[in-house]
């Protein structure tokens, strides 16, 4: 098997495994780091036909500024306090489980019909389950992991399969780093909520 290797997906590795350690630890560093790795993405995935990934580099961009700015300020105009870690809701669940399964369905048309992509479906499952992800890391949903872990489990086949060994071995990287965020998140959101319930059973 072929493998070739450009300062592009070295760029990418780096900045990528740096940028997820930075999220388990809740760092706003992540963020910039991040900004960085998507334009390097951006060019990678163009080059290797991963259409929908290299869009979504565009979009991980805004979600970014997004992120960043909810971080900082949490999540509503006027504050300075830091967002807290919680729990998806059932709402949330429910709006993107929908939003997903209508906009992996739409790009797979789209990609299948409109680029030479030879992997449409698994090209927009991965793009759709990011975009959710990413969204959940704005807003601090520990759920979020879960998703990115989904997106992992398929993301590295599929990057092997287009000889992009390097991202392959990041993302099985991100994989495990992922596991350590979603174990890091838990034990933030058990320590925030521990004093409240003490308070509530000793009341």
């Amino acid at each position: 098997m072929n493998w070739t290797l450009s300062w592009t997906e070295v760029l990418g590795f780096a900045t990528g495994a740096l940028c997820v350690w930075l999220v388990a630890r809740q760092h706003i560093a992540n963020w910039p780091i991040g900004i960085a790795n998507n334009l390097f993405f951006i060019v990678l995935f163009a080059q290797a036909g991963l259409y929908a990934d290299a869009g979504l580099q565009i979009v991980f961009i805004a979600l970014a500024a997004y992120g960043w700015w909810s971080w900082t300020h949490g999540g509503g105009p006027g504050t300075a306090e830091t967002l807290p870690v919680r729990h998806t809701t059932r709402t949330e669940w429910a709006w993107l489980a929908a939003a997903g399964a209508v906009a992996t369905l739409g790009l797979t048309l789209l990609l299948a019909r409109a680029t030479d992509s030879t992997v449409p479906f698994w090209d927009a499952v991965t793009t759709v389950l990011s975009l959710a992800a990413t969204y959940g890391q704005c807003r601090k949903l520990v759920e979020s992991w879960w998703l990115w872990i989904a997106a992992d489990l398929v993301y590295i086949p599929l990057y092997v399969h287009k000889g992009l060994h390097l991202t392959a071995l990041l993302y099985i990287g991100f994989l495990g780093l992922c596991v350590a965020g979603l174990l890091g998140w838990r034990r933030t959101l058990t320590e925030r909520t521990a004093p409240a319930a003490a308070a509530g059973v000793t009341a």
